[in-house]
């Protein structure tokens, strides 16, 4: 596949000339106040994008150890988070020590340009990561230092992962221990054991170490590429598979095929395997005398690899578990404040005391860890620009604690990818016997965007009933829209730009 920046020398410097709209910049009209818009949306009054305040001098002069756990394509089909096909003891333990947010966003619904986010505090469509690695897609030059783990190593400590980095270009990133072999991170007891060397190698050194697990993402054939599927054990686990059946398929697809069904419990038995291994990689915290002195953070990188879900803005596929567990300063508590993997980098550098000399979109979670009522924001918002080199279909999506807004940017002009990794969803609905149904119409509108899709969460989580354009959602559709327009304009989303947009798109 082919990088963006593949072309021609003016092309690719005109790309990093417009990634940021220029602070000389005539300002824009805003329907609502600068302040009461930031105070809103999430970001600090102080500064267009939100900055890491100084550390408080007041508080205890050890630093944290940082534990970051991600889980490759997992959405929130946990026990804490309310599944009941399986149970997930040990990431339900995880929850109920921590802060468990019940809304949490990733700024994009794809394994790099997630990532990319979490490292950098920053949306996407400011990271340069807009796609895979692999397609060519890598952090802007001047973000390549600023990532979690060169300004922690900067200030004293130990850097290590284990697992999927997929960030680029990953020689920038400063890790003293890296064990980047995904391949084996489906073997939960060698993650077990991969920890336990590094926290055996850090003796009295603060560290951060990312863990990366590979569960519930797909696996694909050795022998055929296109195929892809997801094993009912790996190395002996989960030890009691759950087997395929009419509850095993997705309330977001309700596909059910024979297929499906074996596709979807296979899933399911990805995150029991991934749950023993969260309960392993505690027990090593605990044994190597961690548990009380480590910040741990735990999330899915994105949804299941299922239609609608992974590589779209739908809940399915942004929509996230997002675990906090912080001795001493967290409560423990369930939260609904409205979060996304962008305050992760700030959260990090708050405690451990580290200024960082730029600005980001995220904000730390401290507050809202202490205080389930503590003031936070009003407005979520997540991204997609590419999965793989194309098709680009760029998205943005904005919600509150009721209802959601998606703006397809080429709506009309381009139409998304309709599958991700061989998933058949949406040509079965395209069956006869799907014809008229809900079903149809959700996955016609999946496959064929109109600009805007607006959705009452509350009383149509999985997203079927598009509101847009109905006068009886007017009010909210342009509330939404304005409050999306405004957020693009404060963080200097250069897809505002025609030019760039067309420019990108060819």
């Amino acid at each position: 596949m082919v990088s963006l920046c593949n072309e021609n020398r003016e092309d690719c410097l005109w790309k990093q000339k417009h990634v940021h709209i220029s602070e000389g910049s005539r300002p824009m009209k805003h329907d609502l106040s600068r302040r009461d818009f930031l105070r809103g949306i999430g970001l600090a009054a102080v500064s267009t994008l939100a900055s890491v305040s100084a550390p408080d001098k007041s508080r205890s002069t050890k630093r944290p150890n940082i534990l970051f756990i991600t889980a490759d394509d997992l959405g929130l089909q946990l026990s804490c988070y309310g599944e009941t096909l399986i149970q997930t003891p040990n990431m339900d333990k995880l929850a109920a020590e921590g802060v468990q947010f019940q809304i949490a966003y990733v700024a994009q619904a794809s394994c790099s340009p997630s990532r990319s986010a979490m490292f950098t505090g920053l949306h996407t469509h400011s990271t340069g990561q807009y796609g895979l690695t692999n397609a060519g897609f890598a952090l802007h030059p001047e973000l390549r230092n600023k990532t979690i783990p060169n300004l922690l190593k900067a200030s004293g400590y130990r850097t290590g992962i284990i697992g999927k980095l997929h960030v680029a270009p990953e020689e920038s990133f400063q890790f003293d221990f890296r064990d980047t072999n995904s391949g084996k991170t489906r073997e939960v007891r060698w993650v077990a054991k991969r920890v336990e060397d590094f926290l055996r190698q850090t003796d009295d050194q603060p560290f951060f170490l990312m863990v990366n697990y590979s569960d519930p993402h797909a696996f694909r054939d050795p022998k055929d590429r296109r195929k892809w599927h997801f094993p009912p054990q790996v190395d002996g686990l989960p030890a009691d598979p759950l087997p395929p059946g009419e509850k095993t398929i997705f309330p977001f697809q309700q596909i059910d095929t024979p297929g499906q069904r074996v596709r979807t419990a296979g899933y399911y038995n990805a995150v029991q395997r991934l749950d023993d291994g969260i309960g392993m990689l505690m027990d090593v915290l605990e044994r190597r005398r961690h548990r009380n002195d480590t910040l741990v953070i735990f999330i899915g990188d994105h949804g299941p690899p299922f239609a609608r879900g992974k590589t779209t803005v739908y809940e399915a596929g942004i929509r996230i578990p997002f675990i906090v567990r912080w001795p001493r300063i967290c409560k423990p508590m369930p939260s609904n404040a409205m979060v996304s993997t962008i305050d992760i980098l700030p959260t990090i550098l708050d405690a451990t005391g580290i200024e960082l000399a730029g600005k980001m979109h995220g904000k730390s979670l401290r507050p809202v860890l202490k205080n389930a009522n503590a003031p936070w924001r009003d407005y979520l918002v997540a991204e997609f620009h590419f999965h793989g080199s194309r098709p680009f279909y760029p998205r943005r999506a904005i919600r509150d604690h009721r209802y959601k807004l998606i703006h397809n940017l080429l709506a009309g002009k381009s139409r998304p990818s309709t599958g991700i990794d061989a998933d058949p969803a949406y040509k079965v609905s395209q069956q006869a016997r799907y014809e008229d149904t809900p079903v149809r119409r959700a996955f016609n509108t999946f496959a064929n965007p109109p600009e805007f899709e607006l959705y009452d969460l509350e009383n149509d989580p999985v997203e079927f009933d598009n509101l847009a354009g109905k006068a009886e959602y007017r009010a909210v559709q342009e509330r939404l829209t304005r409050a999306l327009l405004e957020y693009r304009k404060q963080t200097e989303d250069p897809f505002l730009d025609p030019e760039f947009l067309e420019k990108t798109r060819r």
